[in-house]
């Protein structure tokens, strides 16, 4: 089989890949919101849940509280996993990811969930889940994951500051200070921000959506989702979502930036916009 063959299969996998993403901005899961990725996952009626709790420093009690949740609204087919940065990970346990119909990705730091997922395959393998068809969700770094250009939380210009409060972190608009870096890549033009009004994280927002032109930037809060199916975007839960559109030239003059026409839009629950 010529590579050429091999290349044309993977893109037309690729390109009719029907699976969905549950994205949470952080903080609490109303029940109704994971009865909906319960009911849109398809689980309920066959398959299970793949808890992925790499992003966590305590990776046994983020999947003993990610288990809970599912198990409030009476599912119970949840497993998870430890897993540590280049560990040799068997055939069997990379397709239990493949093959789940729910891969949950929890909280905590995304620049390490990508270390270890990369560095063993699983990368890969939370990927033919989407592309047969599988949901994959995630809260807060889980969330951050699910962008091709990921924010990782660190401000190249202020090492002392950090994004864990709401007071301290991301006080300017300015050049060449939120560092980006690569996620797992199901949307390749929108990057995605999170615990977003709560955390009140419009600066960090509006700098990424000034370096990043014509990439949707989107910042969902806490308690709030974003159910996407093929390119379109419905906001489930209780508060709100924010997008950023920069599509033309912008500036900087020393070290701040300067955009014009930036297009803002807030969606609340049940409105959908298009994402991809």
């Amino acid at each position: 089989m010529n590579k050429t063959f091999l290349l044309l299969i993977f893109l037309v996998s690729t390109t009719f890949a029907q699976g969905k993403l549950f994205i949470i901005g952080g903080g609490k899961r109303p029940t109704a919101m994971v009865e909906r990725m319960i009911a849109e996952s398809g689980v309920a009626q066959s398959g299970y849940i793949m808890i992925l709790p790499f992003a966590s420093e305590e990776q046994d009690s983020s999947i003993f509280y990610a288990k809970i949740q599912f198990q409030k609204v009476g599912f119970t087919s949840v497993f998870g996993s430890i897993v540590a940065k280049n560990q040799v990970l068997n055939k069997p346990f990379l397709d239990s990811v493949s093959n789940a119909k729910f891969v949950y990705i929890p909280g905590g730091d995304q620049v390490k969930f990508m270390d270890i997922v990369k560095s063993t395959g699983l990368d890969i393998a939370i990927k033919k889940c989407f592309q047969n068809g599988g949901m994959i969700g995630g809260t807060s770094a889980g969330a951050a994951v699910m962008s091709e250009k990921m924010i990782t939380g660190v401000e190249l210009n202020y090492k002392n500051t950090t994004e864990e409060t709401e007071k301290d972190g991301f006080r300017t608009i300015e050049a060449n200070n939120i560092e980006i870096s690569t996620g797992l890549g199901f949307l390749k033009n929108s990057i995605i921000d999170q615990h977003f009004i709560k955390r009140k994280r419009q600066n960090r927002l509006i700098a990424v959506a000034i370096e990043n032109p014509n990439f949707l930037c989107v910042g969902i809060d806490e308690a709030t989702a974003i159910l996407v199916k093929k390119n379109t975007a419905e906001v489930i839960g209780d508060a709100q979502v924010l997008t950023l559109l920069n599509t033309e030239k912008t500036t900087k003059k020393d070290g701040k930036l300067s955009a014009k026409n930036i297009k803002l839009s807030l969606y609340t629950t049940s409105q959908t916009f298009k994402i991809k």
